[in-house]
This record gives structure tokens, C-alpha cells and sequence, in this order.
């Protein structure tokens, strides 16, 4: 055997090149749900508001070098990253490169190379956050066109994105002292031996005024990453995304990356007045006055000054205040008038119904997001760049709420459990009539067995 091996690596290693005939290899189809994702992205002139919104950035590209990436094919590549929970950019070129059905979605054929990793960060460096908004806004005009973005009652939540960074790789901000030789340090002064790693790390858990402020600490591979909670209550860096949704279609309208330690209240006008805007853009055909007439959201948005704000742009605020029975009773008038005018909002029986509705699609919106869409952990560093990629998750997301309206699936998980379910469903009827048959055939021969067999000539 191990003769016959020897022999096959040698005619190995002595078999020359030889050509195969590109009509010959197999073609590139698109799978049925990609087919369907083309198909739609099609009707909606998708490439080419596409190609106008990204023109300014590719101006400059006659002063020679490497041609750059089709800005079609890059928000693609990031839809697959979406659709099929890819976290990185290199995951997401290699899905593309190794995928007959992922090729033909792209519109590259067998013998074209698909775009590296590598070029993925520089046309992310070269397009601004203005074109990334501006592709969202072109998804959210489909949604609208097709009556799945009225834009009338809104609702706002936060999460927590994990950052692509390590607490023990924290500084100090003014010595630049890293977090591990700090605390050696201490346990020195405290006369721990500084030399033993568990003493010290035992040292430290039970240090009296142990905290690590966002302010003091920084991690110097990612400025923009904050210590906090994650999702399961564990201390790490973080990140906060933010969404603005529709409460009558789950449609995000606003997504945006903030920083960790940033308070939900803080300039909470501000960003839902960013949202308005996006509304209006895309929603003309709607008057101003009814749009975003009512917002929902947690009691950690609640702030007398914001909601104040908010209440004299003629928006309806439903949200609970945290410190109903704290009040003190001589507050003034205005701010008791902010505060009754909530309270009334909040105990009603529709903003009760409002925010059963908030939970459900922006729940729903950040599981398909973060823990389906590949962002809950971070593969980019810097808000900046996390926040690009973030945006066009929250179009893949909206895209995906009209696929499920047009053809019934959103995602291609759910393409194949219907075909699973259809299969099923063939099944269990192919196997009902068989036994149906079964006994029919069997009744007919026993009544041809007592006809003729028992019966006397």
C-alpha cells in the first residue's frame, strides 16, 4: 500500500498544466432566494440610485491605479453578510468567493475573481457615512411605495454591541499605565507579592474602590470602546447601537452606533428630529403633521427637559417616568403640566397598546440584527467604521421585511424551512393517500373474496 502511494504522489507531482474550456466549467445560477432578492432590488433601480449616490466618490479615479470596487457589488457583498450571519469581512469574501449561487448574485461568473477582504476596508474608507445613509434612504423609499412605511407612531430602544477590544489591553489616560501594572503596583503597596499572578488577581477582586472609569482607563487600539455591561451582564467594551423604528411595520428609520457610556437621554430631540427628517425625505408624499405623532420608549429615555422638547414639537410621548413617587410636590408648573401630560400618555389604553407594540418590533429588529446579522460582536474598531457597517445592516434588515411581504420570505433560512415545510407537507399527504389506497384495496378484495370464493356455485 504504501507503494502504490508513493507511485500515485510521483504521477502527481509530473501531471503538467493543462486548459480547461470555460463553456465547460459549471455556470453560476443564483439560488431561489437570491433570484428573488435581485428581482426586487431590480424593480427598484436599485444599481443604478446606486451608481448616482456614490458618483462624487469615484471622481478621482483618473489619476490612474487599481480600478475600485462597483459600489453595487460592495453593498451586496454586505447583504450576504447579513442574510447569512457573517460578522467580519473576510468571512463575508470568502462566503463569496467559495459560492456558485453568492457569484451569480454578485454578477461574477466562474473564472472572475470576486473582491478581496482587503478591498472591502479601503471602499469603506472611501464612501462617507452620507452615502451609507443615503442607500438606507433608498430601501426605506421602497418600503414606503409599497405601504410599509406610514412613519406615524415611532419608537425608540438601545443595545449593546460587544467591541473589538480587551480590558486588559486598558491605559491610563495621563501616565499611560497599562491596567494589569497598575494594579501590581497596588498590591505592592498593599504587600502582595507582586510577582504572583493569583495573589495579585485575588488582590484586585477584593481591593476596596475597585472601578474602572471610562474617564481614567482607555483602550488605546480602540479609543471609541467604553467599559460596561454586556448583553449577559458581564464588564467588557461596548458599544451602544440605537434604533428608530416604525411601530406599524417594525421598519427601522434611524440606526446609529453611539459610544458605551453615552446616557439614552442625552440629547434624545436631537436624534428622533434626525429621524423626522429621514421621514420627511422619504415619506413626500405624506403631510408633516402626520408624521411621527407618537414616540415609545423605555423609562431609561425618560428626562422633564427632553420630553418637554419633544411635547412642544406636537409629538405624543409615551414613556414611563422612573421617579413618579420621588417628585417633589412644589416643582414648577411647567414641568408638572410635561409631567401630567406623560402620565395621562403613558396609563391610556392605546399608549399601553404602544409600547406592547415598541417591545415586540424593536426586539425583534435588534434579535435579526445583532444576534442573526453577525453585529453583535464587533470585527471593525472605531465608531466610525462600526457605524458604516451597522447602517447597512439596518437596510438588510428593512429589505428583508419587503421580501417577506412580496414572496413570504425574509431571509434564506426561511426560504428553506418552507421548502422543508412544503416537503413535509407533500409527504404526509403522498403517505395519507397511500394508506387511503391501502384500504380501499383491501376492502374491495375482501368483498371480492365473500363474493366469490365463499358464496356456493
Amino acid at each position: 500500500m504504501a507503494a502504490m502511494f508513493r507511485k500515485r504522489v510521483e504521477l502527481k507531482a509530473k501531471q503538467k498544466e493543462f486548459w480547461v474550456v470555460a463553456e465547460e466549467l459549471p455556470s453560476a445560477t443564483p439560488g431561489a432566494f437570491y433570484e428573488r432578492v435581485n428581482r426586487t432590488l431590480k424593480k427598484m433601480g436599485f444599481a443604478e440610485k446606486v451608481w448616482s449616490v456614490c458618483e462624487p466618490a469615484y471622481a478621482d479615479e483618473s489619476k490612474g491605479g487599481k480600478p475600485g470596487i462597483d459600489p453595487v457589488v460592495y453593498f451586496k457583498m454586505l447583504l450576504v453578510g447579513f442574510f447569512e450571519d457573517l460578522p467580519s469581512e473576510r468571512a463575508i469574501a470568502s462566503r463569496c468567493a467559495d459560492s456558485l449561487s453568492v457569484r451569480a448574485f454578485l454578477g461574477f461568473s466562474l473564472t472572475e475573481a470576486t473582491p478581496h477582504h482587503s478591498s472591502l476596508s479601503v471602499i469603506r474608507q472611501r464612501l462617507s457615512k452620507e452615502h451609507f445613509d443615503a442607500v438606507h434612504r433608498l430601501v426605506l423609499q421602497a418600503l414606503h411605495e409599497h405601504g410599509l412605511l406610514r412613519g406615524r407612531k415611532l419608537g425608540i430602544d438601545s443595545s449593546v454591541i460587544e467591541a473589538n477590544a480587551s480590558l486588559r489591553a486598558l491605559e491610563n489616560r495621563n501616565t499611560e499605565e497599562s491596567y494589569w501594572e497598575y494594579v501590581k503596583r497596588l498590591a505592592a503597596e498593599a504587600g502582595v507579592d507582586p510577582e504572583d499572578a493569583k495573589a495579585v488577581r485575588r488582590f484586585d477582586k477584593k481591593r476596596s474602590g475597585r472601578k474602572t472609569s471610562n474617564e481614567e482607563w482607555v483602550n488605546p487600539h480602540d479609543p471609541d470602546a467604553k467599559v460596561g455591561k454586556t448583553k449577559d451582564g458581564a464588564t467588557d467594551m461596548i458599544y451602544r447601537p440605537e434604533h428608530v423604528s416604525d411601530l406599524e411595520s417594525g421598519a427601522i428609520i434611524e440606526a446609529e452606533v453611539r459610544e458605551g457610556d453615552e446616557a439614552d437621554t442625552e440629547d434624545l430631540s436631537e436624534r428622533v428630529m434626525v429621524a423626522i427628517g429621514t421621514l420627511e425625505e422619504v415619506c413626500m408624499t405624506t403631510p408633516r403633521e402626520k408624521l411621527a405623532r407618537e414616540l415609545a420608549a423605555d423609562e431609561g429615555y425618560f428626562a422633564i427637559e427632553e420630553i418637554g422638547l419633544l411635547q412642544e414639537a406636537g409629538i405624543r410621548t409615551i414613556i414611563a417616568d422612573p421617579h413618579a413617587g420621588k417628585r417633589r410636590k412644589d416643582l414648577p408648573e411647567k414641568e408638572r403640566s410635561i409631567l401630567r401630560r406623560a402620565t395621562r400618555a403613558t396609563t391610556s389604553k392605546s399608549g399601553k397598546a404602544l409600547l406592547r407594540r415598541r417591545g415586540e418590533f424593536l426586539e425583534r429588529s435588534f434579535c435579526h440584527v445583532l444576534d442573526h446579522g453577525g453585529m453583535r460582536h464587533a470585527s471593525l474598531r472605531g465608531r466610525a467604521n462600526l457605524s458604516k457597517r451597522y447602517v447597512v445592516a439596518a437596510f438588510s434588515f428593512n429589505l428583508s421585511l419587503l421580501l417577506r411581504t412580496l414572496f413570504g420570505i425574509g431571509t434564506p433560512k426561511q426560504w428553506l424551512a418552507k421548502g422543508k415545510t412544503a416537503q413535509k407537507a407533500f409527504l404526509g399527504c403522498f403517505l395519507l393517500s397511500l394508506e387511503q389506497f391501502r384500504q380501499l384495496s383491501g376492502s374491495l378484495i375482501t368483498r371480492w373474496y365473500c363474493q366469490f370464493a365463499i358464496s356456493p356455485a
